[in-house]
């Protein structure tokens, strides 16, 4: 198993290693030390590698992650799986703000609180948040599911299109467009789903589901304060 030492071994020399595996290579699982709070670690991921990042790292940790698996053990910065498009990122602490955004597909976990615009724009990313949430999550959200665990801040789901969202603990208050929606048995198998695939253990019957009330879709001059 290789290892980088983020004290002694440049990103540039990482990222690089991550990047277009050939097929059938026998390096496949990576561990990084010492990441230092450092950007842009382990980017660019287009095939199907494990990554172990022992400590907390800064912005963009794992964006446009097509396959793999990054697991951090400490907390991520801004941006964290920023446009992933496939595969699994694990924050074991917590996340700083617009995690996952414009997500496209994949499964983030953030098992601690997430910050402000978690999800902001996510377009079939699936994020599941143990803790709690910030402000303007899920704005713009236009489809993939978002799950948190405890609670949600001001403005969830604003302007939100056809992403969907489950809230165990309280929302401060719902974004544009954003309503409070029916918990179906589909919804309720989708949450089980995602639970146990993060890992984390909630009774789904516990959430409340949240998404777009469609009067934003098309400009109508009568909504336009919402806007």
């Amino acid at each position: 198993m290789p290892v980088f030492d983020l004290a002694t071994t440049p990103l540039r020399e990482l990222n690089s290693a991550l990047h277009g595996l050939p097929p059938g290579a026998n390096d496949t699982v990576f561990e990084i030390v010492n990441p230092r709070g450092g950007h842009a670690v382990a980017v660019g991921i287009d095939s199907p590698v494990k990554v172990e990042v022992r400590g907390s790292v800064g912005y963009y940790c794992a964006g446009m992650n097509d396959g793999g698996s990054v697991t951090v053990h400490g907390s991520a910065g801004p941006g964290v799986a920023e446009n992933m498009m496939a595969g699994q990122v694990v924050i074991e602490g917590d996340a700083s703000q617009y995690a996952g955004a414009t997500g496209r597909g994949g499964l983030l976990v953030i098992k601690g609180n997430a910050a402000s615009r978690c999800g902001i724009s996510m377009k079939g990313i699936d994020i599941v948040v143990g803790g709690s949430i910030g402000h303007m999550s899920a704005f713009m959200g236009q489809s993939g599911n978002l799950v948190v665990l405890g609670d949600a801040g001001d403005a969830l789901g604003d302007s939100i299109y056809e992403a969907k969202l489950f809230v165990r603990g309280s929302v401060k208050s719902l974004g544009a467009d954003c309503i409070e929606k029916e918990m179906r048995p589909e919804h309720l198998e989708t949450l089980a789903t995602l639970l146990e695939k993060a890992g984390l253990e909630a009774d789904p019957a516990s959430f409340r589901r949240y998404g777009s009330a469609r009067t934003l879709y098309n400009f109508n001059i009568d909504n336009a304060e919402a806007y």
